[in-house]
């Protein structure tokens, strides 16, 4: 059987078709991964992460011997030393020993000028091993890792704020898109009921009045759309910028805002472990570990330094032959001196660790309380869903009853277009009403340190 080339175009037209679609849906879990991947905190929390490991690797080096190089070269005006030596009669021993004090001969000595180190160079390479430097290279290294485990820590917190907020603007994304799916199901009934009462009026059943009060809410209506949707739109532009993605107004988010669970499901059983799992408790704990290694550093700089070496010297004066030498040393180094300072300073210091553990017990008493807040505010949201829709249902009755009146002419039309839009508002506060609960969980979720 001879087969129609048209139908393979179609099927190449449809999968393709499908692939785009596929492509234009977005799920909430995917657009998390996309902050995360391309937030402009997210990177900068990483590259933050990579200088922390440079600082750390840099600290390292201070373990190992320091090698130090350096020239000089000079061309002094006049000689550095200019001596002059008078010249004269210079008394000769013959070698009698009865000549040893009374010279018998002479010689004469014409005199002699004598300058010196009017130009030379002058090269080294040190090399200073430090043995003892009051545990402030030791020291230093474990406030570099300290610094590394921050950076991890505060590029977790950030992640946590990415999840956060694209969750929150993914949201509001959804309820603008639920909102116009509202007001186009009313617009159409308003579509509805003006031909309705456009007829009744051309037979004579109804009056202009009505005409005109339809025509009016549907305008109402129409402009209400328009707002949601330019909402929509900006909402959504500041979303894509926001995960990092170009914008397309074809994007499909495919994740509704659906109540499937109760408080107590999530609800944490410790709130003070809960507390304790936190990023930023663990912030906290690592700052007062910082404030004490700053302590142990300044109290370094106060003790003996000692540390040992070798040198190669080069050196050339005015027009002699070089000179290569080398050495090795050691050097002590007591700052006597700051004895008297490191007194003040280091009280200075203590004042600065209880500092830090009073603001740490401080944070951890507000986790607590934003625990607890979180938590009331989950319980007030879910209530609140659940009198939206209680509102909603009672809406959608009296709007049937108010339908069943006007058609048998019980109801005048001001009362039916009231219960549409008393329906209408019903549908729009429960939406609001479940985004700010999925809102609010999420943030109960993050405050407790739960996956999210």
């Amino acid at each position: 059987m001879r087969r129609n080339p048209f139908n393979y175009v179609v099927m190449a037209l449809l999968l393709f078709t499908g692939v785009a679609s596929a492509e234009n849906r977005l799920s909430l879990e995917t657009c998390k991964k996309l902050a995360i991947k391309n937030n402009v905190s997210m990177k900068n929390s990483g590259l933050e992460n990579e200088s922390a490991e440079k600082i750390k690797e840099a600290a390292f080096t201070k373990y190992f011997p320091q090698v130090n190089a350096g020239a000089i070269a000079f061309k002094n005006r006049d000689p550095f030393i200019r001596e002059s030596i008078a010249g004269g009669n210079l008394p000769v021993y013959d070698g009698a020993p009865a000549n040893l004090f009374n010279a018998s001969q002479y010689a004469y000595f014409p005199g002699l000028d004598i300058d010196l180190l009017e130009k030379g160079q002058v090269g080294y390479v040190a090399l200073v091993q430090p043995l003892f430097a009051g545990g402030r290279i030791v020291n230093g290294n474990r406030l570099a890792d300290l610094g590394r485990e921050v950076s991890i820590l505060q590029q977790k917190m950030t992640e946590e704020e990415v999840r956060l907020s694209a969750e929150e603007q993914y949201f509001r994304v959804v309820s603008l898109d639920e909102k116009r799916k509202t007001v186009l199901r009313y617009e159409t009934l308003l579509v509805t009921l003006l031909r309705q009462v456009e007829d009744a009026f051309k037979t004579g059943i109804s009056l202009k009045n009505d005409v005109l009060k339809v025509r009016q809410k549907k305008s109402e209506v129409e402009l209400n759309r328009s707002r949601i949707e330019n909402g929509r739109e900006l909402a959504f532009m500041s979303f894509c910028q926001y995960i990092g993605i170009a914008y397309d107004p074809s994007i499909i988010l495919t994740d509704r805002v659906v109540i499937s669970d109760t408080p107590e499901t999530f609800r944490v059983k410790n709130e003070k472990e809960a507390v304790a799992s936190r990023t930023e408790s663990h912030l906290l704990q690592k700052s007062v570990a910082a404030e004490a290694l700053k302590t142990q550093i300044k109290r370094g700089e106060y003790m003996p330094e000692v540390s040992v070496g070798m040198a190669s010297l080069y050196t050339q004066f005015d027009d002699r032959k070089h000179d290569d030498n080398g050495m090795v040393f050691a050097t002590a180094a007591i700052p006597l001196s700051g004895w008297w300072e490191a007194s003040y300073t280091m009280k200075e210091r203590v004042l600065r660790e209880k500092m830090e553990a009073n603001r740490q017990k401080e944070t951890t008493d507000l986790l607590l309380l934003q625990i607890k807040k979180a938590w009331k505010d989950v319980e007030e949201a879910f209530r609140q869903v659940g009198l939206c829709e209680t509102s909603r249902t009672q809406a959608e009755e009296n709007l049937s009853l108010s339908k069943d009146s006007y058609v048998n002419g019980i109801v005048d039309i001001a009362d039916l277009l009231e219960a549409q839009a008393i329906f209408q508002k019903s549908e729009e506060e429960l939406i609001e009403a479940k985004v700010n609960y999925r809102i609010k969980k999420i943030l109960y979720l993050k405050t407790t340190g739960q996956r999210f």
